[in-house]
């Protein structure tokens, strides 16, 4: 079905589901902590997952590792410790393996950010939002202004030598000063990186069933478009339409989510992608997404893969590619898509042509980027690559 030399970079995502309270805008698999967790018990889980996973992935380096939620700083760090001790007995993990973990700026989390960075994490990622404390309560967040600023302090004390700020704008009742307040708070506090986004309202959501007054589309757009004038003034640049690093500082995980990499998922919920070059196939899993279920299914099942699996076809891995790899502001070469998707380049694709044509994309040899033009109408690029749409040879 597919052709490949070689599969594609391999990472891991673990997902720890739990936070201290579930926020209103959340459409993650996320659950209120509960007092009986048993926090060892999880860490079982998630390697008695991993073990099932292996015959998919046998003699392959992990690039990557995410440790995700919900709330994965919740855990001690003796967990997080063992986790990745436990993965590296199971894989071969690259000398400058990136390794994330996400974090809520709680006083807790703070005083456990070092015994992290000394079990192996090199990156941090801290869940701010904002930095102004009405925005804060807004968004159901439990810290506030002071000890989001604490937590970054307290991660460069650590050692990290990456840092993310996550950091929200077009908050309920925000105005375009108070997005440039928080904007440079986050930029004063020196983070190599920075995911900004805008809130949106999720199906399934508190805000869902009770929506905030949010700004209006203009002024939204504004918003981002200041943001993007300040924080390219501050020496960021922008790789991906929410992301923001320093030179030589972009996420590595992600980057190999949007290059149609490979990845690993385990935990409750997760999502994996493998590529088997043996059988030409590239498979998808996801994991139960309740943790109850997911704990049954790993420690009462068959003894094989957890979740359930679905193998692509040529249409999938096609619109899958480009969904991903449109978001990049270099865009991609024609070489990673049939090395990443086992598919030969089309001699002609209508979707191509279109976009080319409506100064969506620009090509310059074998590779392709999204113009500035594109990056704004990146919905409507995307969707010329929907499976509905596909008709190219």
């Amino acid at each position: 079905m597919f052709r490949f030399a070689c599969p594609p970079p391999l990472s891991l995502y673990a997902h720890f589901p739990w936070c201290v309270r579930k926020c209103p805008y959340c459409d993650f698999n996320s659950h209120a902590l509960r007092d009986d967790l048993d926090e060892d018990q999880w860490i079982d889980a998630l390697l008695a997952d991993l073990d099932r996973e292996l015959p998919a992935v046998a003699g392959r380096r992990i690039d990557s590792v995410f440790l995700g939620g919900g709330t994965p700083s919740l855990f001690r760090p003796e967990c997080i410790a063992r986790l990745l001790t436990g993965i590296r007995t199971r894989l071969p993990v690259a000398e400058d393996c990136e390794i994330t973990l996400e974090a809520n700026p709680g006083t807790v989390e703070q005083g456990r950010f070092r015994a992290y960075r000394e079990a192996g994490v090199n990156r941090l990622s801290l869940g701010i939002q904002s930095f102004d404390d009405s925005s804060l309560r807004a968004l159901g967040r439990i810290h506030d202004g002071r000890e989001a600023r604490a937590a970054v302090v307290a991660a460069h004390g650590a050692g990290f030598p990456e840092l993310n700020l996550d950091l929200m704008f077009a908050l309920p009742g925000q105005s375009p000063a108070q997005m440039q307040a928080d904007l440079d708070q986050a930029i004063a506090l020196a983070p190599s990186h920075l995911s900004f986004y805008q809130l949106t309202i999720e199906p399934n959501t508190a805000f869902a069933h009770q929506p905030p007054p949010l700004p209006d589309e203009d002024s939204a757009f504004m918003m981002q478009e200041r943001a993007g004038e300040r924080l390219q003034a501050a020496g960021f640049e922008a790789y991906e339409i929410s992301a923001w690093s320093r030179p030589g500082h972009r996420c590595r995980h992600n980057l190999n989510y949007w290059k149609f990499g490979d990845y690993l998922g385990i935990g409750a919920g997760a999502h994996g992608k493998i590529t088997d070059p043996r059988d030409g196939c590239i498979r998808r899993r996801v994991k139960p997404r309740h943790p109850r279920d997911y704990l049954r299914a790993v420690f009462n099942g068959d003894g094989g893969p957890v979740g359930n699996t679905r193998t692509l076809t040529p249409v999938d891995a096609r619109f899958e590619f480009f969904l991903n790899a449109l978001r990049l502001t270099d865009g991609f070469d024609i070489a990673t898509f049939e090395a990443h998707t086992g598919l030969p380049w089309p001699k002609a694709d209508p979707a191509i042509a279109t976009a080319l044509a409506e100064g969506w994309l620009e090509q310059s040899g074998d590779w392709l980027r999204p113009t500035e033009r594109g990056r704004l109408f990146l919905n409507d690029v995307q969707a010329l690559f929907l499976p509905e749409n596909e008709n190219a040879s």
